[in-house]
Formats: C-alpha cells, sequence, structure tokens
C-alpha cells in the first residue's frame, strides 16, 4: 500500500453519511433533546440572553444579595483603575528593559488558573493583584459541582465576574462516572474510593445512556446561564460536543488534562475529530487542548505542528500544566515553567496553567494543595475546617501564575492575563 492510500474515503464517505442520519439510534436521541430546548437558534437565543451582564445582575440580587455587593465592589475598583497596567507591570519587571510594544505578542502566553471554585476566591484574589500590583490571569478553570454553585448564586456572581475581566472560563458539568446521576444513583456502579482505583483507568466516564444527560446538562446550563465553555474529558462527550457545534450550537469545550493525550498521535486523533466536524466558515468546537503531565518539549511541538498543518493554530490553545496540586496527582517537585520558556516565541496560541504552588512554597504548607479537595462541597470544606487552607492554596496559584508572567516577559513575549483589568 502506497502512503497516498493511507486513508480510505469509503471510509470517510461511509462516517459522513453515517453522521448526516439523523435517523439513526445514536444521533436522533441529540435532535430529540435540541427540539426539547427550543432547537438551535432558540438555544444560542436564550444563552446570550442568559449571560448578558445585566440580566446576571438581576438574578443574582435575587439568589445572593451578598455577593452582588460584592460584584459591586469589583465593579468600582475595575472603574477606579486600581489594577496595575501591563505596561507598568512589564516595565518593572524588566527594570525599565522593555515596555508593551517590545514584546513579541504574536506568541503570547496565556496565563491560565485552576481551579477557581468559589467566587470568595476571586475577590481575595483580586485584593491581592491591587495590593501587590500584579496579574490576573486571562482564563480560569472551574470543576464546583454545578448543582451547588447554582443554588447559592456563586454560578451567577462568578460569570459576571468573568464578564468584566474579559476573562475566559470554563465550567465542569456533573455528569460524571465519579458522580449520582438525576436519578440519585451513581453513575459508574463499579466506581469507589481509592480501593477500586484501577477502574479509574479508563477514565472518569460517562458510561451508557449517561452520555444523553450530559447533553441534556449541558443545554441546560448554555440556555439558562450562557456558560460559553465546559471541560471535557471522554471522547464520546467530546465528539458530542463537537456535533452540538456543527449544528450551530455556539458552545465550545476544553480537553482536560484528565484525557491523558500523553503523544502527538493521541493529539493527531483529537485534533481530526475536531477538524471533522468544523464548521463551513472554520470555526471548531475544541477551544483548548490540555496535554498530559508526562508531555516533553518534542511532544508539544510536534502537537504544535499537527495543529498548524489543520489550520487550528489560531483556534485551538494548547494547555501546558506549569505546576501541579502538591498531593494527589503527581510525583512532587513538579514544576515544567522551563518547558513554557523554551516553546515561548516558537509555538503560538499556548496557555500555561498553574493548579498548585511553586512546589518549594508547597511543600511549607501546614496543608499543601491537594486534587482530591477539588471537588468537595462546600459544607464538607466548612464542617472540616479547610476554607482558610484552600483559600491560601488558591492564592498560591496566583503567585505561580505571575512567576511565569514574569519569566515569559523576561524573555521578551507577551503574557496575556485579564484583558478589561491591565
Amino acid at each position: 500500500m502506497s502512503s497516498d492510500d493511507m486513508l480510505s474515503s469509503e471510509a470517510f464517505k461511509l462516517l459522513k453519511e453515517f453522521v448526516s442520519d439523523r435517523k439513526n439510534e445514536i444521533f436522533s436521541p441529540i435532535h430529540e433533546i435540541v427540539d426539547e430546548f427550543g432547537g438551535v437558534n432558540e438555544i444560542n437565543r436564550r444563552a446570550k440572553e442568559a449571560r448578558k451582564y445585566d440580566v446576571i445582575v438581576s438574578r443574582l440580587e435575587k439568589v445572593n444579595p451578598g455577593m452582588l455587593e460584592k460584584l459591586r465592589w469589583l465593579e468600582k475598583t475595575i472603574n477606579e483603575g486600581k489594577f496595575v497596567s501591563m505596561d507598568d507591570y512589564i516595565k518593572r519587571v524588566t527594570q525599565g528593559k522593555f515596555s508593551k510594544e517590545d514584546l513579541n505578542w504574536d506568541y503570547a502566553i496565556t496565563l491560565e488558573i485552576s481551579a477557581c471554585n468559589f467566587f470568595d476566591w476571586l475577590v481575595e484574589e483580586v485584593k491581592k493583584a491591587i495590593n501587590e500590583q500584579s496579574l490576573m490571569p486571562a482564563r480560569y478553570i472551574r470543576v464546583r459541582n454545578m448543582k451547588e454553585q447554582e443554588k447559592d448564586g456563586d454560578l451567577l456572581a462568578f460569570s459576571a465576574a468573568m464578564n468584566l475581566f474579559g476573562s475566559s472560563y470554563v465550567q465542569t458539568l456533573d455528569t460524571k462516572g465519579t458522580m449520582k446521576g438525576p436519578d440519585g444513583k451513581p453513575i459508574n456502579v463499579h466506581l469507589g474510593g481509592p480501593e477500586t482505583i484501577t477502574g479509574y483507568f479508563g477514565g472518569l466516564g460517562v458510561p451508557n445512556r449517561y452520555s444523553l444527560e450530559w447533553v441534556k446538562e449541558l443545554l441546560y446550563y448554555y440556555t439558562n446561564y450562557g456558560i460559553p465553555e465546559f471541560l471535557n474529558f471522554n471522547l464520546g462527550t467530546l465528539l458530542l460536543g463537537m456535533y452540538l457545534y456543527r449544528l450551530g450550537i455556539d458552545v465550545k469545550f476544553k480537553v482536560s488534562v484528565y484525557l491523558g493525550v500523553d503523544n502527538p498521535y493521541f493529539a493527531l486523533a483529537v485534533l481530526s475529530l475536531a477538524k471533522l466536524f468544523e464548521r463551513p466558515d472554520g470555526s471548531v468546537a475544541l477551544s483548548g487542548l490540555n496535554l498530559s503531565n508526562s508531555v516533553d518539549v518534542d511532544t508539544i511541538l510536534k502537537v504544535a505542528m499537527i495543529r498548524k498543518r489543520f489550520g487550528l493554530e489560531d483556534k485551538v490553545r494548547i494547555e501546558h500544566h506549569v505546576v501541579e496540586s502538591y498531593k494527589g496527582i503527581v510525583i512532587q517537585p513538579y514544576d515544567r515553567l522551563k518547558d513554557i520558556l523554551e516553546i515561548a516565541g516558537k509555538v503560538k496560541n499556548v496557555s500555561a496553567k498553574h493548579e498548585g504552588a511553586i512546589p518549594e512554597v508547597d511543600e511549607k504548607r501546614e496543608h499543601p494543595s491537594n486534587i482530591l479537595e477539588y471537588f468537595i462541597s462546600k459544607e464538607e470544606i466548612e464542617e472540616k475546617g479547610l476554607w482558610k487552607y484552600l483559600l491560601i492554596n488558591y492564592l498560591d496559584k496566583h503567585d505561580a501564575v505571575n512567576r511565569t508572567a514574569r519569566e515569559v516577559i523576561k524573555k521578551g513575549v507577551g503574557a496575556l492575563a485579564a484583558p478589561n483589568l491591565h
């Protein structure tokens, strides 16, 4: 077989026919769900209305007036211009060597933080940024239980804050194998705690009929809150998200580190899927590809090459963890700042993600950051007296973000922070 014959045109024809067949038992339920929400145009109209700032504020006033008061403080702080300007920040960290116009912004690194699970943490981060004249991130990830944050108004308050900051943000749906479904039963009946750890090797999972429940949950939060982007860690739901986008629903997805994209061939498979469901205008549902913690610079460069060949360089962000939670996920010390500095100026549209403190800071904390505490409820956090520790852990990530910003800037490359603040 010659290299020209590697891909079967017949296979593409069959795939196109299958995916385009709205009556088959795989895709007909998706169209039924979309119709239940009013159809593509109505879904987008509702989402657009729901994400308007004045609409969010009006709803927040009814759900949690206390949070609205803090949001108004954020408004006032922004209007008063209390945040450091990007130009002043650059001049300070380079001791006047560079100003904003001197940096390479074509290859700017996006500053990303995870996970900002509580609006109150964001408020404290703002205070810290003002006091220290440091940068607020351009991208935020959240993994807090959706129903919980909807109930106490945190979902609304955080969305409004992102509106003010101009930062992008990602939410994580509850329909996954570690949770209970709408019927109150475990989504994955065979998955428990650490004693069933090998069960996680197949991924968190969205098994069986829950893939359709995932679509329903997605459209619920999209239409009611206008959330523009969701975390995705399952190839099945990733395909479903791309299918919805191709239908015309304007919602996007970030591939989680939990998908385990750890080599160029895995990345090729994901990017191929995105390209297959590309809209006529060239846009795709995939906004971010978070690579595995195990990737090296060579793999990042190869993924970037594939992305560029597919015409997705400006559409799909490559996201790489600089630091990770100190406990529960990787062998420490884990510090990949050198990776970011090596690819800065070589790879476009890269996000430097911060999910822990700088290791030498975390190791000295009374309560180091722990990935297993990402997903516990606010009630459990308060019962265990963890709130003050988790806040410290979160603010440590802010420091890590600014370490990356400083080092990238010193190299002569731009660092993308919250655009409306700096």
